[in-house]
């Protein structure tokens, strides 16, 4: 079983070769080779709006994860992969095409991440809220399927946060100088000096990202500038030796998150809060299965991890949803499981005996093609 990572970063210099694709390019994939600094190099993701786009970088990554991580030859093993609820039929049958003809797998399975979400958690049914980096989302999972009718995204995630973030560093003149750039450092108060040399703001997403799980915090209440004012501020030291406090701005930024009009620049938008894209999502739902719903509203995601997140988003549906309904915020205390419930649900369902006969095998796909995949994989 695997899920592609969401990025990798490629090497357009043919004598530097690490894992060449049939393009030509070569690439350096996971995580310990991204935070090597490289010249000629670009910053790339295989995914874009949760499906793929760059079929030649996702190959390049499934090659990388058997050759380096389960050093076994494909036709070994069964594979079980995650995709978004709104994958295109096109894309999947695709997938299908290179996974049997270019790996010779003996069995495949394609899988909703929020139906795996909703296993990982010992659920069938549930409201299942992912905010990761490119987007927040509420699925409705019923018995096991996705309601496709039910689905609401909005924009607002971790990477509207680190632009956020990149904002605040931009006007207090703070340079987001990476740790492996680092040769030596003193400890500094004063405005740090800029220079223009740096590499692109890709280069210094772990430090907006330490910066992030260690300074911010989304307020129990909406924003509020004097409260904010009043709460204790954080401390907090660039890996370049600069350090300084911060106070309300740290509970400014994330408060975009559940209050759209709060960010400079967005007043007026129609894009919705944390809070009413939950709401929403169960509002499309079939009236008799939303107690099953709310009682089962499912957290996952890295931009869940944002201190103060669950609490902040129990309140905001406590007074959202009707007094009829009970509700029960499922959120896993641990990071891990957090950002990596999909692939978790996955191993589940992968060990059950009656999962067996669910798989599309290799002399399914041979009677049948593609178009397998669409009648097993709903």
């Amino acid at each position: 079983m695997s899920e592609a990572p969401v990025s990798t970063s490629t090497l357009l210099e043919e004598s530097k070769i690490r894992m060449k694709s049939n393009s030509g390019r070569s690439y350096y994939i996971d995580t310990t080779a991204l935070h090597v600094p490289r010249a000629g190099v670009e910053l790339i993701s295989p995914l874009k709006n949760g499906m793929i786009e760059d079929w030649n970088a996702f190959q390049a990554i499934i090659d990388h994860i058997y050759s380096k991580h389960i050093k076994s030859e494909p036709s070994l093993h069964p594979v079980l992969m995650s995709e978004a609820p709104w994958n295109s039929r096109a894309k999947r049958e695709k997938l299908t095409e290179l996974i049997f003809e270019h790996y010779n797998i003996p069995a495949f399975f394609l899988c909703k991440t929020a139906v795996l979400t909703a296993f990982a958690n010992g659920r069938a049914t549930g409201l299942v809220l992912d905010s990761g980096a490119t987007h927040t989302t509420a699925i409705p999972v019923h018995d096991g399927y996705v309601l496709q009718q039910g689905i609401v995204k909005s924009p607002l995630a971790g990477d509207f946060i680190s632009m956020q973030c990149r904002e605040l560093f931009q006007e207090m003149n703070i340079d987001t100088v990476p740790p492996y750039m680092i040769a030596s450092k003193e400890l500094r108060r004063s405005g740090p000096r800029r220079t223009n040399s740096l590499p692109t703001c890709e280069t210094h997403v772990c430090v907006i990202q330490d910066f992030q799980a260690s300074v911010l915090q989304v307020s129990d209440s909406p924003y509020d500038e004097q409260v904010a004012a009043q709460m204790p501020t954080v401390h907090y030291e660039m890996p370049s030796g600069y350090s300084t406090d911060y106070g309300a701005e740290r509970l400014r930024i994330p408060e975009g998150l559940f209050d759209p009009s709060n960010v400079k620049g967005l007043s007026g938008n129609t894009m919705l809060g944390v809070g009413h894209v939950v709401t929403t999502s169960i509002g499309m739902c079939d009236i008799d299965i939303r107690p099953g719903l709310y009682g089962s509203v499912i957290v996952t995601g890295g931009n869940t991890l944002l201190q103060g997140f669950t609490e902040r988003l129990n309140r905001e549906l406590s007074q959202k949803a009707p007094p009829s309904m009970r509700l029960k915020l499922i959120a896993s205390n641990s990071s891990i499981e957090r950002r990596f419930s999909s692939w978790i649900g996955g191993s589940i369902l992968a060990s059950l005996g009656t999962f067996q006969q669910m798989w599309i095998s290799k002399q399914e796909y041979d009677e049948g093609g593609k178009q397998s995949v669409e009648r097993k994989c709903p």
